[in-house]
């Protein structure tokens, strides 16, 4: 019987539990997917901790991305067929569907094919990471030229981040705690690097624009560090919260957001995904830029199957430097 991760209660790595289970079968719209490699996510780790904006409903299957070749179809499903090789779109939620395993079945809607140039640990590495930060295009409107500031930079998002600037002919700004990461992000195409541990955000920051501040950013960490990216912010720009990384309140920067007539949004790709229109525009961008080379996914690390206790593990030693790749 296929191998496949579920856990049973809420806690740290040692919940994920590598089970024998019947193989699953597709229903009405759903599709089969015999796994080659998933894609590991922040997001997981908080569903697994029970700190996710969807609770898990036990025994729970977990995972968004993954990659293989579609072994069957339910009923109602066009466009896709059994031997197409496919990865998975972030579109669900993981009380229903997850990827972790052999085998997984998956609405066809979140399956789609990927160039053929990659390979399945490249093509499990694309959706989540890029769909994700093109929400700057989408919602943050950035244009050629503009000063984009990105924390936590060295994530697989924040490089995907900082090749969409690239792409686009923005100016990239990279934030890093880790001294030894600076070095990566600046080969990861970076115009600018600002190790926070050491440098103040706010001084290199007027620095490097000339005083201007930043026009956009683009943030995962919140908490009380708001009221510094506020401070960094130019006139009229616009602040994009994606992520929790700092679990502590963010007070709201009032006076400063007053004096710039500031934008502060919180964000997810699912406003990208559950809209067909901006779906429809951001795989036309994220399959353009990963034809032409330019966006290209940075592989942190790879783990078996059996590893996946291991692999939670890694991504919560903040040690990586890009996406965290299961084989099944």
């Amino acid at each position: 019987m296929p191998k496949i991760v579920r856990f049973h209660e809420v806690g740290d790595a040692n919940v994920l539990k590598l089970e024998e289970l019947p193989k699953p079968q597709p229903g009405e719209g759903e599709a089969l997917l015999k796994v080659e490699a998933i894609g590991l996510n922040r997001a997981e780790v908080m569903f697994r901790t029970g700190m996710y904006m969807d609770q898990p409903n036990f025994p729970s299957l977990i995972g968004y991305e993954a990659s293989g070749v579609i072994e069957s179809v339910g009923p109602g499903v066009t466009g896709l067929k059994p031997g197409d090789r496919v990865s998975s779109i972030p579109a669900f939620s993981m009380t229903k569907y997850g990827t972790y395993g052999e085998y997984a079945v998956l609405p066809a809607y979140a399956l789609a094919p990927y160039p053929q140039h990659l390979s399945p640990v490249e093509g499990t590495s694309i959706w989540m990471q890029y769909l994700t930060p093109y929400g700057i295009i989408e919602f943050g409107g950035l244009k050629k030229g503009q000063y984009l500031l990105i924390t936590a930079a060295a994530s697989s998002v924040g490089l995907a981040a900082i090749q969409i600037a690239k792409f686009v002919g923005a100016i990239s700004i990279a934030t890093t705690r880790n001294k030894a990461k600076a070095a990566a992000l600046t080969d990861a195409g970076a115009d600018f690097v600002i190790k926070t541990a050491s440098e103040d955000l706010v001084q290199r920051v007027e620095e490097i624009t000339d005083g201007k501040g930043f026009a956009l950013g683009f943030d995962p960490i919140v908490g009380p560090g708001l009221e510094t990216l506020a401070r960094a912010a130019g006139y009229q720009a616009t602040l994009m919260e994606y992520g929790a990384l700092d679990p502590r309140p963010a007070p709201y920067p009032l006076f400063e957001g007053l004096r710039k007539g500031l934008n502060i949004r919180a964000y997810t790709l699912f406003e990208i995904n559950t809209d067909p229109d901006r779906s429809a525009r951001a795989r036309k961008f994220v399959t353009e830029g990963l034809t032409a080379g330019i966006l290209k996914p940075i592989i942190a690390k790879t783990f078996k199957l059996d590893e996946i206790v291991e692999a939670h593990r890694y991504m919560e030693s903040n040690e990586q430097i890009g996406k965290i790749v299961v084989t099944a």
